[in-house]
């Protein structure tokens, strides 16, 4: 009777002080590291704890098999079948501790060995034990046994600031835990069971010592064959640590940075793409000079997916300023605009490719532009200004346009540029005249590669690990325009000993030799390099063409990837020599000038800008749109979409038509060059 009431007191007592034990921790409390990934889950940079730890998130398929094959059988055999404590080891231990007056073998199972992780105690007691064995049987009660390998694997020390399978790994072998060789899945066993003792850049024999053991208890069980536990025997042991990866660390940091309470963060890139760019980028700066710096963006352009990018050549070099971030500084763009304003050119119907111009002096007040090499080509087409990027040219083109008209279309585009306080968009816009940045840069001829719409650049996966879509499509110019623009840009001249006719780029330099660019785009993807001193100081000699064009026809060959072909011509282009397009398109006059004498402006009366028209036509007839003109002296041409429609003469109304509903750009042009151009949306 004694004896069952104090058996029953025992049980009582032990009943109260499970139950005081409250639940069980299950790690929703700690500290992990911020880690940053790629697109396909590999690391580009983690971050250590707030402690100073490096505690890395680890699940079962982020680990190669044979490492759980060797953990279990050392460790935990029976690991899948028993709920926590494991009776046939304690009995064992206990039996061993009896014979032998010390500890032969443990009788924890990894279950209580997590138990011990979530809440660590430094004492070493028969209480600390029961504890173990009671918070394991809880734990086994809420989390599968996938669960809690994965807090093993994310919290078992091995040694130093060192937690977990993922953070070992890389520090010992410098690469992720999914492919690791048997030698190395060994003595990722051995460390935990004593990892300051065992440390390999302290210790490195014992190390090795402790794997040999885990080797030899697999072939004595004859898990492992002998000729492959001598070949791991023969893996040497790492003595030292190895630095965590720092892939992308401007993108890694600015994004960690915009939210800091989230400790994953997926991206875009793709880590071996950033690897291969920055690699170049820091050849091709240590090439140029000790205070140079290089930055390389590429997106794919269908979707503005940021597949690498490289804001420095070294983020740790002080000098070059390593840690600024040159894809999103402003600096001035060079020549790179000049595509933009010519396709402006393109769609307003005053320009095509073939449209001769006159590269000659010329003088706006007191604005004289002149070409980078102080000489004048004569006539020229159009498509050969563009292609060597010649200064007059581009000037008369924006002046007809109009300054603020191309700020503002840029601006519609998504992209920004950036002027001094106070000051006016001018023509010197479209020699550099101004500041953007390389993201903006790439933004806009990602545009011109999407035949005339823009899409915000991303960069951060969702937490699927799917790209948002784009939050709004843009429109940067029609997509005969932007074509054109393309086409024209294949066939500038490649830099020295590269391929021309692959991909469509353009090269710029600044005033005063600051900065170097080129941006390029085949059918799929857009890339952007600059380069120069952060600091923004002169590098006399250092132009696009010579500098940067060889960076991006590197970087375009580092893909890995056959280059993508442009997409054909849309409907619409207009194909033809200077002698066989419309009079008024053979040569461009220059100045957006009234109609001489005393003749009205040529002006668009109907339909105004902006309009949105439902036209309505008989049975078995096409709709057609009426236009109305007013103004302007000679023949008046009517373009739609860059094609010629029809010719006014005396009467000044004319029906043209569509080719479908959508946006339909309409233009007129005199006998004296003047235009005018609407665009309105058929329904």
């Amino acid at each position: 009777m004694i004896a069952a009431v104090l058996v029953a007191s025992a049980l009582g007592a032990g009943a109260l002080w499970v139950n005081s034990l409250g639940p069980p921790p299950l790690g929703k409390d700690l500290a992990w590291s911020t880690v940053v990934l790629d697109r396909d889950g590999r690391i580009l940079r983690p971050y250590a704890t707030p402690e100073g730890r490096w505690r890395l998130r680890a699940a079962r398929q982020d680990v190669d098999p044979r490492f759980f094959e060797l953990l279990l059988a050392y460790e935990d055999r029976r690991f899948r079948d028993h709920a926590g404590v494991d009776p046939r080891a304690f009995g064992r231990a206990a039996l061993q501790l009896a014979t032998n007056g010390r500890v032969v073998s443990g009788g924890s199972t990894l279950t209580m060995q997590v138990a011990r992780l979530l809440e660590p105690r430094t004492e070493r007691s028969l209480a600390a034990k029961l504890r173990q064995a009671v918070r394991a049987v809880q734990i086994e009660r809420v989390l599968s046994k996938d669960e809690i390998l994965g807090l093993y694997l994310s919290l078992a020390p091995y040694g130093g600031n060192l937690e977990g399978i993922r953070a070992a790994s890389l520090a010992w072998f410098g690469k992720e835990p999914r492919r690791l060789t048997l030698g190395e899945a060994a003595l990722l066993v051995a460390l935990p069971q004593s990892p300051e003792a065992r440390r390999p850049d302290r210790s490195p024999e014992t190390a090795r010592r402790a794997r040999d053991r885990v080797l030899d208890r697999m072939a004595a069980a004859g898990v492992i064959e002998p000729g492959e536990i001598d070949r791991a025997k023969a893996e040497p042991v790492p003595t030292g640590r190895r630095p965590m990866p720092m892939l992308a660390p401007h993108t890694a940091d600015r994004l960690a940075a915009e939210a800091p309470q989230k400790s994953l963060h997926r991206t875009t890139l793709e880590a071996p793409l950033q690897v291969a760019f920055e690699a170049l980028a820091k050849d091709r700066a240590a090439a140029l000079g000790p205070d140079l710096s290089v930055a390389v963006l590429a997106v794919e352009h269908a979707t503005g997916e940021v597949l690498a990018r490289v804001g420095s050549a070294d983020w740790a070099d002080a000098r070059r300023a390593g840690q600024v971030d040159m894809t999103l500084a402003v600096r001035s763009p060079g020549s790179t605009l000049k595509p933009l304003i010519f396709g402006l050119g393109f769609e307003d119907g005053f320009l095509h490719p073939e449209t001769l111009l006159d590269d000659r002096p010329v003088r706006y007040g007191a604005y004289a532009p002149e070409n980078f090499d102080l000489t004048f080509q004569g006539t020229v087409t159009a498509r050969k200004a563009l292609q060597l990027s010649l200064n007059v040219p581009a000037v008369q083109v924006l002046d007809k346009i109009g300054p603020n008209r191309f700020a503002a279309r840029i601006a519609q585009a998504g992209a920004r540029l950036v002027l001094p306080p106070g000051e006016a968009p001018g023509l010197a816009m479209g020699l550099g005249g101004t500041g953007i940045t390389l993201a903006d840069l790439v933004r806009l001829y990602g545009g011109l590669a999407r035949l005339g719409t823009t899409v915000p650049l991303a960069e951060r996966l969702d937490e699927a690990g799917l790209v948002p879509p784009p939050e709004q499509t843009l429109r940067l110019l029609d997509p005969v325009a932007a074509w054109s623009v393309g086409n024209v840009l294949l066939g500038a001249p490649p830099p020295e000993n590269a391929v021309g006719g692959r991909i469509a780029f353009k090269t710029g330099t600044s005033y005063g030799y600051r900065d170097a660019w080129a941006v390029g785009f085949d059918g799929r993807r857009t890339i952007g390099v600059w380069v120069g001193r952060p600091d923004g100081a002169p590098v006399p000699g250092m132009i696009g063409r010579g500098t940067a064009a060889p960076i991006l026809f590197d970087a375009f060959a580092r893909l890995g990837k056959p280059i993508a072909p442009l997409p054909p011509a849309p409907r619409g282009t207009l194909f033809a020599s200077t002698g066989k397009l419309p009079l008024p398109l053979q040569r461009f006059r220059p100045g957006a000038l009234p109609s001489a004498g005393s003749e009205p402006p040529l002006k668009i009366v109907f339909p105004p800008n902006g309009a949105r028209l439902e036209l309505a036509a008989e049975a078995g007839e096409t709709a057609a749109l009426a236009v109305k003109v007013a103004g302007g002296s000679g023949p008046v041409t009517v373009l739609m979409d860059g094609l010629p429609r029809a010719t006014l003469r005396d009467r000044r109304t004319v029906t043209v038509t569509p080719d479908g509903p959508g946006f339909v750009r309409l233009t007129v042009t005199d006998s004296s060059g003047a235009t005018d151009s609407v665009l309105v949306r058929v329904q």
